[in-house]
């Protein structure tokens, strides 16, 4: 079942948004949904190839646990991203 969600957008980034759309003969609604999934599974997501690569680095390896280490300890700070 679809959802309907309201979003707030800036005139600059609906113009861009509805330019975006009409170059891939989509809709506005439907242009935000493919650019959010699109967005999402390339930017949150890593292929098994890429895992086995970060995995096979001690060093990274080493300073992600110190780092989730010190998250479960409280200590970091929030940084806004712009």
């Amino acid at each position: 079942m679809s959802k309907t969600i309201t979003v707030r957008l800036d005139d600059e980034v609906y113009e861009l948004f509805k330019k975006a759309a009409e170059g891939d003969r989509r809709s506005i609604s439907n242009y935000v949904e493919y650019a959010t999934l699109s967005y999402i599974t390339t930017e949150s997501y890593v292929s098994d190839e890429e895992m086995n690569e970060i995995l096979s680095d001690s060093e990274l390896v080493k300073s992600l646990k110190n780092g989730l280490k010190d998250v479960k300890q409280g200590k970091y700070k929030i940084v806004p991203r712009f």
